[in-house]
């Protein structure tokens, strides 16, 4: 039985609002760097095709996917961003260390989430493999970084209709 793969980068364009004059924040883990540095190219590349400027997005990196946490953390209490898109990979490997990095992770950046000071996206791929998280990264299953700054754009604009 063949196996149906969703591209991620597979979305409607037009129900993506312009993200003219909106700021964006992307913290970079170098951990795994070749796959993270494909995701925040795919983040990139689609914040600027939605209308962000260059200059309306700033990219940093800390060393690890632990540290995305302190590094999110760090951009939003400068209130210079609309919201923070956070990037990061994560390979299981032979010992537990892999269960405490994604889980500490993932709750550290779901309490930012709730903190409510701007949205705070997911992009922590956690696979079993580097073929998944190559997949997952430009490969087959497209690009999860794509996937991360559409939902930025569409969170910054929910924010604001809000008021």
């Amino acid at each position: 039985m063949a196996t149906a793969f969703h591209h991620l980068s597979d979305y409607d364009p037009t129900t993506v609002p312009s993200a003219e004059g909106m700021r964006f924040g992307i913290v970079v883990s170098e951990w795994n760097g070749e796959v993270t540095g494909a995701l925040l190219e795919g983040a990139h590349d689609t914040l600027v095709r939605h209308g962000a400027r260059e200059a309306d997005i700033t990219v940093l990196t800390v060393p690890g996917s632990f540290e995305l946490v302190y590094g999110a953390s760090r951009m939003l209490r400068t209130q210079r961003f609309d919201a923070v898109i956070a990037i990061g990979c994560v390979i299981r490997g032979d010992t537990p260390h892999f269960d405490y990095i994604c889980q500490g992770t993932t709750e550290g950046l779901a309490r930012l989430n709730v903190e409510g000071q701007a949205p705070v996206i997911y992009g922590l791929l956690t696979c079993n493999d580097m073929e998944q998280a190559e997949m997952r990264s430009g490969g087959m299953l497209g690009n999860k970084g794509d996937e991360c700054a559409v939902t930025a754009i569409k969170m910054v604009d929910y924010t604001r209709r809000l008021g």
